[in-house]
This record gives structure tokens, sequence and C-alpha cells, in this order.
């Protein structure tokens, strides 16, 4: 007796042969990119911190030497400024001595009224005059650093002393004390202009005073 089973049979899955399972695969896929960040970490971002660190420490060093070197140059742009000044009165004497033969005793009064501080030489009775004249009180707080000289000129005891200034008060300045000295008498300012300097382009003035050499 033949026998025919009408019910569906379940097919067997088929295994393919040499594959793996997905989870394998995804353990496979993590590691890998475990692998990669390590690898990332140690031969790129390491490197790059390790130069930062040693950046940071440079600037560091750096800093704390100009912080040093700051404070050793406190005063240095004061200084220089006194020394140019200085530097400038004396070729300013220079420049008066080799021009014309002018006395010893000019040419020194000439140097202390151009020294900040520094005050004419005067007589007693000249103190007094300028004491109750204020027209010709000169102040004593001024810088005498803001001119300077630049020729001179001595005909039969009349001089001629020309330069330069920052302002026109300050060659009144100056006037007044030529005025106030004791070597020097009939100090008048025989005029000035505004000009600029060729070499800087800055702009002064340009003066000349005349008065009488007392011998």
């Amino acid at each position: 007796m033949i026998k025919i089973n009408l019910l569906p049979q379940r097919r067997a899955k088929m295994r393919v042969t040499g594959a793996d399972p997905p989870s394998k695969q995804l353990m496979v896929g993590v590691i890998g990119l475990a692998v990669a960040a390590a690898a990332v970490a140690l031969f790129v971002d390491q490197p790059r911190r390790a130069r930062l660190a040693e950046l940071t420490e440079d600037n560091r060093r750096l800093y704390s030497q100009i912080q040093a070197k700051t404070t050793l140059l406190e005063g240095y742009d004061e200084l220089k400024k006194t020394a140019d000044d200085a530097g400038e009165r004396e070729r300013s004497i220079k420049r008066l001595a080799s021009a014309k033969v002018v006395p010893a005793n000019v040419l020194h009064e000439l140097g202390e009224i151009l020294t900040p501080s520094r005050n004419p030489k005067m007589t007693g009775e000249t103190k007094n005059r300028i004491a109750s004249d204020p027209n010709k009180r000169f102040a004593a707080d001024w810088d005498a650093s803001h001119v300077w000289l630049s020729g001179w000129s001595d005909t039969g005891g009349v001089f001629k002393l020309e330069g330069g200034a920052e302002t026109e008060s300050d060659v009144t300045q100056l006037a007044k004390r030529l005025a106030a000295s004791v070597y020097f008498t009939d100090v008048t300012p025989a005029g000035g202009e505004r000009v600029a300097d060729s070499q800087t382009g800055t702009n002064y003035y340009k003066f000349t005073i005349t008065g009488k050499v007392a011998y």
C-alpha cells in the first residue's frame, strides 16, 4: 500500500559554509575601531599634546624673562631723554665755540642757562629787580632742554644768538635768563618764525636774540 503525505514539509535551513555569524563580524569591527582610535591617540594626539605643553612652557618662560627685563628697564626712557638733552646742549656749546672764539665765562654761563634747574649768575640788585618786576621774572620750573643753539656772533661787544625752540614762550624764558645774567645786557629777542626741520619734518620755532656782552 502506497502512502502519500500531503502535509508540507519544512525545509532545513541551509548553512553557508565558511560564513561567520553577524555577532562575530560586529565584534571584529568594534575591535578594529578601538585599535584605530588607540593608534591615533598614540601617534597623533599624544605628540601634539606633548608639543603643546612644550610651547606653553616656553611661552611661560619667555613671559617671565620679559617681565624681569621690563623691571630692569624702568626709568630708561627718562634717563635716555636726560642724556639726549645733555648731549644736545653740549653740541650747541661746541657749535658756538667752533663758530667764533667765545670767552670761556660766556660759554660757561650759556651752559648754565641751558641746564635744567640752573639759574643765571645774578647780582643782588638784579635779583631784587626781578623779584619786584613780574615782566622780568622767569619761571623757575622752565625746562631748558626745549631750546638749542645753532649760532653766535660778536661784533664789537654786540652779540647775536641764533637757535631753535619748541615754542615761542621757550625763547621768552631764555631771553629773560640772558637779561638777568651779569654777562649780558640789552637783551632783545630780534624775531623768529615757525619752520619745519628738513630731516625730520618736525616744526619748531627758529629765533634770534641780540644784546651786548659784559666782558
